[in-house]
């Protein structure tokens, strides 16, 4: 099958992407003057209706939400030969494979990664889990004065929470994909959880944190397996290698509980590494412990997390302050005490008297 030249009102310019299951192009929009990309379902796919339905329904979820962090949707279509296309937003920023490759600092790294786990909190809160968070999936989009916003895009294996335990087709990237998709296991946000946190170790050494190149080698992966320590080649906190060992967890339980709080944890190691000053904190669940003390703001839903516990010797009660000594009563006290005394004594008789005669 052939793309045409013409997808609607929209020209069709160059191809920028291609995957297992859609091809995205440049495009122009003559009506509004602007670019956009549009992603046309494969030829090899097409008459799958169930891979049909899950490109209709990245299509319609992308609709549905409306903020700067998710990519948006305008436009869905279907071509001559019944593939079904849509239009959404073209970012020229490059993505976060860009970034991986590229190797910027430590502290940008991590900024980023922050918007990221923002961005998939807005899908979290419209029940949705993304399954298939990579640094090609998280794109960058340019501003006029300069900065950028992460933005997350490709939501071609997303699910609604309700549904995600339903028997499905295994789908995600293995370099990035929580170990409970491989598996039987039902899937909710943390399996996203998981994915940003490789995606942030491979954003800061160049590669995901395992070997894996097949499904099977996260089966067979043991449980207890923990990422490589990073923190002390990047002069970062301690608190570093702790999340990862928490975020990476087999266990999605030990993973911090939402993006939200990935968020904050990931910006609280780059004011970190950007030489401002931690602030302590109590310890709080969702995060391994570590050495050094820092401290995570509260999010909306009222965690807090703390990127440490190594308890705090216990301080020994204050103990109670010495009673105060009573003054020592010296004989110039007693002598006194007597001469007034008889002094008191001599003028009650001397009325005495005066009242005798």
């Amino acid at each position: 099958m052939s793309t045409p030249t013409q997808l609607g009102r929209h020209q069709l310019i160059r191809r920028i992407g291609a995957g297992a299951f859609a091809t995205v192009w440049l495009g122009h929009d003559p009506e509004f003057d602007v670019a956009v990309a549009i992603k046309v379902l494969a030829d090899n796919w097409a008459a799958d209706p169930g891979i049909r339905e899950r490109f209709l329904s990245e299509a319609r979820f992308l609709r549905r939400i409306r903020d700067r962090r998710v990519v948006h949707v305008y436009d869905i279509g279907t071509l001559d030969d019944g593939r079904p296309y849509f239009v959404m937003d073209y970012l020229d920023g490059g993505s976060l494979e860009d970034v991986r490759i590229s190797r910027v600092d430590p502290a940008k790294a991590l900024r980023l990664c922050a918007e990221a786990a923002r961005g998939l909190e807005v899908l979290h809160r419209h029940h949705l889990v993304h399954r298939d968070v990579t640094p090609g999936n998280l794109l960058l989009s340019n501003r006029p004065d300069g900065t950028g916003t992460v933005v997350v895009a490709d939501l071609g294996v997303a699910r609604s929470v309700v549904d995600s335990s339903s028997g499905s087709m295994i789908v995600g990237t293995p370099s990035y994909m929580a170990p409970e998709q491989a598996g039987s296991s039902a899937v909710d946000h943390r399996a996203d959880v998981y994915a940003l946190c490789a995606v942030a170790y491979a954003l800061l050494t160049g590669s995901p944190p395992y070997r894996v190149e097949r499904v099977t080698d996260l089966l067979t992966r043991p449980a207890t397996a923990e990422p490589a320590p990073i923190a002390a080649e990047l002069r970062a906190p301690a608190t570093l290698d702790g999340l990862f060992r928490s975020g990476l967890a087999t266990d999605p339980h030990r993973r911090p509980p939402t993006a939200a709080i990935l968020a904050d944890a990931f910006d609280q190691l780059a004011d970190a590494l950007e030489g401002r000053e931690p602030v302590a904190a109590q310890p709080a669940p969702g995060v391994e412990p570590s050495a050094v003390p820092v401290e995570l703001p509260p999010s909306t839903d009222g965690h807090t997390i703390a990127l440490a516990s190594d308890p705090a010797p216990p301080v020994s009660p204050a103990a109670p302050p010495p009673a105060l000594a009573k003054p020592a009563r010296t004989a110039t006290f007693y002598i006194g005490m007597t001469v007034l005394a008889v002094v008191v004594f001599a003028v009650f008789v001397a009325i005495v008297i005066g009242f005798t005669l």
